[in-house]
C-alpha cells in the first residue's frame, strides 16, 4: 500500500489547527457565566446563551453542512438515475432552518429558555414520556455520527491510501477530544474554522476540475447525453410521491435534533436565534454550489482519459466517493489534498455536535431530571464528560463494525421526522394534549414508519402502502442482486401526519373520559388528566413560571430549596415579577424558618 506523503502532511495540518482552535476556544471561555452564577453544565451545553451573530451563523450552518451533505450531494447529481432533481438537501435543509427558526420554533424554545429540545416534553408529558422520545433522538445523532466517520474512513483511503480503521479512529478522538475540553463553545469556534476550510478547499478545486481536458461542457452536458444521461435529472411521473415524501423528511425532519435547537438555544435571545437560523439556511444553500458543480463534473467526465481508469466511478460503485475522486484524478495534487482536508473538516464539524447534543440530552433529560434531581452541577458536568467519550466511542465502533450504518440512519431519522416532530408540534402549539396522547402518536408513528420496510436494513415490510412494487437492486454487503420491495407511497409523511392526530385525539378522549366521570379518576395512571391539577401535585416542583404552572407531576417530591434550582432550569428569570423573583428567593434562602425547622 502506497502512502502518500502530502497527503498525510495537509491533513496533519488541518487536524492540528482544528484541534488547537478546539481547546483555545475552551481555555478562552472556561470562566464564562461564572459572574452571572450560570451552572458550568448549562455552559457546557448552550454556551452561556451568548454565540454571537458571527459565530453563531458559522456554528448553525454547520448543523447541517458536513461531510454527508457535500458528499451525498455531489453524489446525487453525479448519480444518472438521479441528477440535480434529486439533491434535495440543500434547498430541503435550508427550508428546514426557515420553517424551523423564522416562522415556528426557534423562539418559543429559546424565549422559554429550554436547555434542550426534550425540556418541553418532559415538562408536559413527564419524565418517562421524556425517556422514551431520548431514544429516538439519541439513536439519530449516533448513527448520523457513526455514518460521516464511515464516509471519512472511505474518502481519506480513496485519496490518501492509508488504513480506514486508523483514519476514523484519529478523527473521532480529536473531536471527542476538543468537545470533552471546551462544549459547545468548542464545537462553535471550530465550526468557523472547519465551514472556511471547505469553502476554500472545494471553490480552489473546483476552477482546475472544470478545466480539466477530460471534463466537456458542463452546460452541454447538463442537457444532452455526453458520457451519460444530463445531469441536470428528472422526476418520473410514478416518483413524484416518492420525491415529494423525501423533501418533506428534509424540510420538516430537519428540525426536531438537539444539534439544531442546542445552536438555537445558545443564542442570547428569540429574536437572534431567528436571525442565525435564516443565516444559515443562506449558508446552506452557497455550501452547496461547489458540490453540484464537482458532482456535474463527474457527469461530464471521460474517464479512459484520466488516472482513474476507463470504468466510471458509478460502475464500480463507487458514486458514493465523486467528490473524492474529481480532487484525485481532475486536479493537481496539492489542490487536490487542500480540498481533501476540507472535507476531513466538514466530517468533524458534523461529529462533534451529535456527539455533544447526545450527551447534554442524556445528562440533563434522563440523568439530572428523571433520576439525580438533587445532582449537583460538578456532577452533571462530569456525566456529560463520561457519556461524550461513550457515544463518541459507540459511534467510531459502529462505523468500524456495522456494514449497515447507513440504513440504520436512514430508519432513525425517519424515526425523528414521524415521531418527535408531530410531538414537538403538539407540546408547543396545540393546547390540551397530555401523555396519553404522546404515548399513543409515539407508537402509531412507529408502527407505520417500521411496517414500511427498510431495504438498506434488509428489514420486509408488514405494511404495504397503496402502488407499492418490487425491484432488483444490487446488495450493498454482498453484491448480490435481489427483489427489494418499494413504497412508491408517501408514507413517512402519513406516518407522521397519523402522530399528529393520534396524539390530538387520544388526548382529548383520556380528558374527556376522566373529566366526565365515565372512567374512574383513579385510573389516571400517568397523573396527566385529573391528578396534574390537584393540590398536591401543584406542591411539587414546578418547571414553569407561578403563572402557568405545569408540573412535572412523575417527579419525586424534593426539597423546598430545591425547586427553585430546577424552576429556573426551565424559566428565565429576568422575565418573571420581581415579587416572584423575591419569594422564591426567600423560600430558598438557607436562612428561612422552613430550613431552621429542618
Amino acid at each position: 500500500m502506497t502512502i502518500h506523503v502530502e497527503g498525510l502532511v495537509a491533513i496533519a495540518v488541518f487536524y492540528l489547527l482544528i484541534l488547537f482552535v478546539g481547546i483555545w476556544a475552551a481555555w478562552k471561555n472556561k470562566h464564562t457565566g461564572e459572574a452571572e452564577g450560570t451552572d458550568r453544565s448549562e455552559t457546557i451545553m448552550v454556551g452561556g446563551r451568548d454565540i454571537g451573530l458571527f459565530v453563531g451563523g458559522f456554528t448553525m450552518t454547520a448543523t447541517w453542512v458536513g461531510g454527508g451533505y457535500i458528499n451525498g450531494t455531489a453524489e446525487n447529481v453525479y448519480l444518472p438515475d438521479y441528477g440535480l432533481a434529486w439533491a434535495q438537501a440543500p434547498f430541503g435543509y435550508a427550508l428546514s432552518l426557515v420553517v424551523g427558526g423564522d416562522f415556528f420554533f426557534a423562539k418559543p424554545m429559546r424565549s422559554r429558555g429550554y436547555v434542550t429540545m426534550l425540556d418541553p416534553f418532559q415538562q408536559l408529558y413527564g419524565k418517562r414520556m421524556g425517556g422514551l422520545l431520548f431514544i429516538p433522538a439519541l439513536m439519530g445523532e449516533i448513527f448520523w455520527s457513526a455514518a460521516i466517520l464511515s464516509a471519512l474512513g472511505a474518502t481519506l483511503s480513496v485519496i490518501v491510501d492509508i488504513n480506514i480503521k486508523m483514519s476514523v479512529v484519529i478523527s473521532a478522538l480529536i473531536a471527542i477530544f476538543y468537545t470533552l475540553v471546551g462544549g459547545l463553545y468548542s464545537v462553535a469556534y471550530t465550526d468557523v474554522v472547519q465551514l472556511f476550510c471547505i469553502f476554500v478547499g472545494l471553490w480552489i478545486s473546483v476552477p482546475f476540475a472544470l478545466t480539466n481536458p477530460a471534463v466537456s461542457d458542463i452546460m452541454v452536458t447538463a442537457v444532452k447525453h455526453v458520457y451519460q444521461s444530463p445531469w441536470r435529472g428528472s422526476v418520473d411521473k410514478s416518483d413524484t410521491w416518492v420525491w415529494i415524501d423525501n423533501f418533506c423528511l428534509l424540510m420538516l425532519g430537519g428540525i426536531p435534533w438537539q444539534v439544531y435547537f442546542q445552536r438555537v438555544l445558545s443564542a442570547s435571545s428569540a429574536t437572534y436565534a431567528q436571525v442565525l437560523s435564516f443565516i444559515a439556511a443562506f449558508g446552506c444553500l452557497i455550501m452547496a454550489v461547489p458540490s453540484v458543480l464537482i458532482g456535474a463534473i463527474g457527469a461530464s467526465t471521460d474517464w479512459n482519459q484520466t488516472t482513474y481508469g476507463a470504468i466510471p466511478p458509478k460502475e464500480k460503485e463507487e458514486a458514493d466517493m465523486i467528490l473524492p475522486i474529481v480532487l484525485q484524478h481532475l486536479c493537481p495534487p496539492f489542490v487536490s489534498f487542500f480540498g481533501l482536508g476540507a472535507v476531513s473538516a466538514a466530517v468533524m464539524s458534523s461529529a462533534d455536535s451529535s456527539i455533544l447534543s447526545a450527551s447534554s440530552m442524556f445528562a440533563r433529560n434522563i440523568y439530572q431530571l428523571a433520576f439525580r434531581q438533587s445532582a449537583s452541577d460538578r456532577e452533571i458536568v462530569w456525566v456529560m464528560r463520561v457519556t461524550i467519550f461513550v457515544f463518541g466511542g459507540l459511534a467510531t465502533l459502529m462505523a468500524l463494525v456495522t456494514g449497515t450504518v447507513y440504513g440504520l440512519w436512514y430508519l432513525s431519522s425517519d424515526l425523528v421526522y414521524v415521531i418527535i416532530f408531530p410531538q414537538l408540534l403538539s407540546v408547543l402549539f396545540v393546547k390540551g394534549t397530555n401523555t396519553y396522547g404522546s404515548v399513543a402518536a409515539y407508537f402509531f408513528g412507529m408502527v407505520l414508519r417500521v411496517g414500511g420496510g427498510e431495504p438498506y436494513l434488509h428489514l420486509p415490510p408488514f405494511i404495504y402502502y397503496p402502488g407499492w412494487t418490487t425491484e432488483q437492486r444490487k446488495d450493498h454487503i454482498t453484491g448480490q442482486m435481489e427483489d427489494v420491495v418499494v413504497q412508491k407511497f408517501p408514507f413517512k409523511t402519513v406516518s407522521m401526519l397519523a402522530s399528529f392526530l393520534g396524539n390530538v385525539a387520544f388526548s382529548y378522549l383520556a380528558k374527556y373520559l376522566f373529566e366526565s366521570g365515565k372512567l374512574s379518576h383513579k385510573y389516571d395512571f400517568l397523573d396527566a388528566v385529573v391528578s396534574k391539577h390537584s393540590g398536591e401535585i401543584m406542591d411539587k416542583t414546578t418547571l414553569v413560571t407561578r403563572g402557568n404552572n405545569i408540573a412535572l407531576s412523575e417527579m419525586a417530591p424534593v426539597k423546598p430549596r430545591l425547586s427553585v434550582t430546577l424552576a429556573a432550569a426551565f424559566t428565565r428569570r429576568d422575565t418573571l415579577p420581581t415579587d416572584t423573583v423575591d419569594e422564591e428567593e426567600e423560600e430558598s434562602s438557607p436562612d428561612s424558618s422552613h430550613h431552621d425547622e429542618e
